[in-house]
């Protein structure tokens, strides 16, 4: 018969001691019995031999996800059963490295023939597992988190169309049952055309969830948080945590996220399960955002990028190749490559030494703001002056004040940096670590770093150079190729005036509005379920 009792003394001497103790028998197995001890960040389970040194399994509760208790089947088996559900890096089975992979370790108690007494005793234990490993959630040194109010309602936004049309299905075969085994309740939506995502961000009732997480590519999350921030009440509305799961073919949000983490590289599959283990974990951090301002007054929200050039024709450029998946990238940059272009404009920048800082809640101002006018932007105007006001134009009624940019029609301040070169190859200004599953573009950044990675290449460079360049990004190593033609900033605020006559400019990988733009950042204005 087994047995099982609480430790009466959970700390000796300040050192964390056992919590649970225990002997069960393997849920399919009676012949099978085990000693089943909890700690604060372990669980270790022993087999029970005849001869001693039966072989021990150490469990750490940071790769826990959840534990569920239950009777046994029908009347005849007085047993109860509780089951942990972990998601540790193990090696591969067919390539080199380490991954998350499942592993459920599932016990039958059975310490008298009271069913109720053995299930309230699976439900004490699958409790306290349930508890401790919420405690231990993998934590970043120097990172604030919050955590996912639990139980959470969490509504998930699913484009069918991203990933090949499989979206649909990976979330079924890989992330439902994670999500049920972290007792995490979710409404599935599956978003019916294009800005569907931003209309519901935009009027959902935001008291009825806790979470918003995609399951698609980047754009769908680009809708969302626009729409987010299209809401009367958008400060509170903003603050509400989004998830990422990778369906798309960039998921450069995804991959950066399993970045964070400090995991090793996933891809695929494995980059499917390393998010949906981190949403079962359900940590939450700050997200910075940047506000992209265009030539019609139109004004986006960006969590990822603003590109020109290059990178922006290769995104553009790509859909054709979409049905192949994440390689369709690669395709698009050796298809731009054959024909490469080069790009006449403008650059001035605010570098981050620079710019003062200033929190999130100062967005909102109620001073009288001059409106930009309806004729084009001066093509002089990214030229240095030296009015002291140029960057503290008064912001509009009731709108989110970008205290750093001056209005389009208006000269650079003098603080700004103007580029001296005219012709590029590409200008990029990404915000975070990864522009696609397989591009570590800013290797130094963090969600929430406050800072744009401001990264351009000069007219001159190679075919050949420029593909060193993108094979390299593939480990971040680029900035180590000592391109002469490639120069790499951190700034707060930009502003680019392209005067060639075609060309892309993209948001998050989203085409828009060709003609002069600027943007700034606000630091940690969104939360994000990361690790």
């Amino acid at each position: 018969m087994e047995n099982s009792e609480p430790d009466p003394s959970r700390q000796r001497n300040g050192v964390v001691g056992v919590l649970l103790r225990g002997e069960f028998t393997d849920a399919l197995n009676d012949g099978l019995r085990y000693s089943v001890s909890l700690t604060q960040s372990s669980l270790t389970v022993r087999r029970i031999r005849a001869s001693p040194g039966g072989a021990t399994l150490v469990f750490h509760l940071t790769d826990c996800v959840g534990c569920r208790a239950h009777a046994g089947p029908g009347g005849a088996d007085v047993g109860a059963y509780f089951a942990a559900y972990f998601y540790p890096l193990q090696r591969r089975w067919m390539s080199a490295g380490v991954a998350r992979q499942r592993v459920e370790q599932r016990f039958r108690v059975a310490l008298v023939r009271d069913p109720l007494a053995n299930l309230r005793e699976a439900e004490r234990w699958a409790r306290c597992i349930r508890d401790a490993s919420v405690l231990q959630a993998p934590r970043r040194d120097g990172v604030v988190y919050t955590q996912v109010r639990r139980p959470c309602r969490v509504m998930i936004l699913v484009n069918p169309q991203s990933g090949r049309g499989q979206a649909l299905q990976r979330f079924s075969a890989h992330v439902e049952a994670m999500l049920t085994e972290a007792a995490v309740p979710y409404t599935l939506v599956t978003t019916e055309h294009q800005n569907h995502a931003r209309e519901l961000a935009r009027k959902a009732d935001l008291s009825q969830w806790d979470a918003l997480v995609i399951m698609s590519g980047d754009g769908l999350l680009f809708e969302v948080i626009n729409g987010l921030m299209e809401r009367e009440d958008w400060q509170e509305a903003i603050r509400t945590p989004v998830g990422i799961l990778p369906g798309g073919s960039g998921n450069a949000l995804a991959a950066s996220v399993h970045h964070y983490s400090q995991s090793p590289p996933a891809w695929n599959e494995e980059l499917l399960l390393s998010c949906g283990f981190l949403l079962c974990k359900g940590l939450v951090g700050s997200m910075d955002l940047v506000s992209v301002h265009l030539a019609s007054r139109q004004r986006l929200f960006s969590f990822l990028s603003l590109a020109w050039g290059f990178v922006a024709d290769v995104d553009a450029e790509s859909e054709k190749y979409r049905h192949v998946g994440a390689i369709r990238f690669l395709m698009g940059t050796l298809a731009r490559l054959a024909s490469l272009r080069v790009y006449r404009g403008r650059l001035a920048y605010l570098p981050a030494a620079e710019a003062p800082k200033e929190p999130a809640p100062s967005l909102c101002s109620s001073t009288p703001r001059r409106p930009i006018p309806d004729n084009p932007p001066n093509q002089n105007s990214v030229h240095n002056h030296n009015s002291a006001n140029a960057s503290n134009k008064p912001p509009e009624t009731g709108t989110r004040e970008d205290s750093l940019l001056p209005g389009l029609d208006q000269p650079v301040p003098g603080s700004w940096t103007v580029v001296r070169e005219e012709d590029f190859v590409l200008v990029l200004a990404i915000y975070q670590s990864h522009l696609a599953e397989d591009l570590w573009a800013a290797p130094g950044a963090a969600a929430d770093d406050g800072v744009i990675h401001l990264f351009y290449v000069t007219a001159g460079i190679s075919r050949p150079a420029l593909l060193r360049l993108f094979l390299a990004m593939e480990k971040g190593g680029h900035l180590a190729c000592g391109c002469p033609h490639l120069v790499y900033e951190k700034v707060r605020a930009l502003r680019l005036e392209p005067d060639s006559p075609q060309g892309r400019i993209t948001v998050d990988g989203e085409t828009v509005e060709y003609g002069p733009v600027q943007a700034q950042i606000h630091p940690g204005l969104a939360r994000l379920i990361c690790g």
